[in-house]
């Protein structure tokens, strides 16, 4: 398995879909700079031991991020990171993400999070986003 910063966990008792979790954390990892292209992952039969699911959720969790442009899936070679420029964002790309965010923050609210504790979050993640980003531009 990857080193700990990679490690994927997933909630059984979360009402989204276990493949959803699995993609959404490899697709945070990805965006983070934590693979690089033409880096192989690790198989979808070693993330379903470890993770103690069936193979086939973990295969769809790649299948979505290989649709999405993430990952090439090639037979014996498994999934590889494809290098991926960051497409322009558009109008509707903006509504979806004030939607999903809306839905979020109504998710964490409901689980008892207070205003600040997700005001924190919001910036943590914005600041490794900046972060990122600078690294990105000195390559």
């Amino acid at each position: 398995m990857p080193p700990a910063k990679r490690l994927i966990k997933i909630d059984l008792s979360s009402t989204i879909p276990v493949y959803r979790q699995i993609a959404d954390q490899i697709r945070a990892m990805l965006v983070a700079g934590q693979f690089k292209a033409g880096e192989r992952l690790p198989t979808v039969r070693q993330i379903a031991v470890d993770l103690g699911v069936n193979h086939n959720t973990v295969a769809e969790a790649y299948r979505n991020l290989a649709e999405e442009g993430w990952l090439s899936l090639e037979r014996g070679r498994g999934a590889v990171v494809m290098s991926r420029s960051t497409p322009a964002a558009t109008p509707k790309a903006r509504i979806a993400f004030a939607n999903r965010l809306r839905d979020l923050v109504a998710q964490v609210r409901a689980a008892g999070l207070s205003p600040r504790a997700i005001r924190s979050e919001f910036e943590g993640v914005a600041e490794s986003l900046l972060t990122q980003k600078k690294r990105d531009s000195r390559r």
